[in-house]
């Protein structure tokens, strides 16, 4: 990705080294591997482990300039911003751009108390995104999916959730899991995890339209899709594959439906509640 000398948001909340307590797992991207592990130590379904704090909206807003880690997230955050703010004009609405938490070890937010150990995931609760950067490393070295745009896309997605929960889908899905059996459940939160994949491709369209992207950078994207698959996950944490209990989407779900945005870039194209060949 071309990012290097271009301006960055401000919508970060620095939190690192402020630590935190307990352990929360959400609908991150990463989130899976842990959820599946004590799901399968215990016989206990994955949302018992979810938890609820006060949150401590702490930390400084900004990006330190020395930091080119940091610099690529704000430059990422602020693509987001002004391509979902477009996106948004047209239709007549308003984007309301979420705030980027950056830690390290563990923050609380408004959906309880995150750890580095479930990945970057989206509390809808306080429209806020929360990563550890050492999120990145795992990405590179344990998934084999390196590059920037792979980075990009783990933040898109979570961005692709924000979205959700603008147009009032997030508040729609999480009734009718309410009134869904487990498996039922189980088979909404998976149209929602690659519904936030599609948003992150259409956000990848059009960086690509504004010559943000290098060649090669798609397939990083892809690869890290792959790389995440309920499918590859549970092979990996249990070393069997029980497909009912997916809630994100197997490896050819995520990579199909990040691709139908990369390659469309239109929203309409990301309906995967009727659309369910992919």
């Amino acid at each position: 990705m071309k990012w290097e000398g271009r301006a960055g948001s401000s919508n970060i909340e620095d939190r690192r080294g402020m630590g935190g307590r307990g352990l929360a797992v959400g609908g991150g991207i990463g989130g899976l591997v842990l959820v599946l592990l004590m799901s399968a130590l215990t016989g206990r379904n994955p949302t018992d482990f979810l938890t609820t704090s006060t949150p401590e909206d702490t930390g400084v807003r900004g990006v330190p300039e020395n930091d080119p880690q940091y610099q690529f997230m704000s430059v990422v955050l602020k693509d987001t911003e002004d391509v979902w703010g477009q996106l948004f004009a047209k239709s007549n609405q308003t984007y309301e751009a979420p705030a980027l938490v950056l830690f390290d070890g563990a923050t609380e937010s408004a959906c309880g108390l995150g750890q580095s150990a479930m990945g970057p995931f989206y509390c809808p609760a306080d429209r806020k995104v929360y990563l550890d950067l050492s999120f990145f490393r795992e990405l590179d070295q344990r998934f084999g999916a390196p590059g920037d745009f792979a980075r990009a896309y783990v933040v898109a997605h979570e961005i692709g959730h924000h979205i959700q929960t603008l147009t009032g889908l997030s508040e729609r899905l999480q009734a009718a899991r309410e009134q869904s059996g487990r498996r039922g459940a189980n088979g909404l939160s998976v149209r929602q995890e690659l519904q936030a994949d599609c948003y992150a491709g259409v956000f990848g369209y059009y960086e690509g339209k504004r010559g943000f992207l290098d060649p090669g950078d798609a397939e990083e994207g892809l690869m890290a899709a792959a790389a995440i698959g309920d499918d590859r996950l549970q092979q990996e944490s249990q070393g069997r594959v029980v497909p009912e209990s997916f809630t994100h989407g197997s490896s050819a779900q995520r990579v199909a439906w990040l691709r139908r945005g990369l390659e469309s870039g239109r929203v309409d194209a990301c309906n995967t509640f009727e659309d369910r060949s992919r």
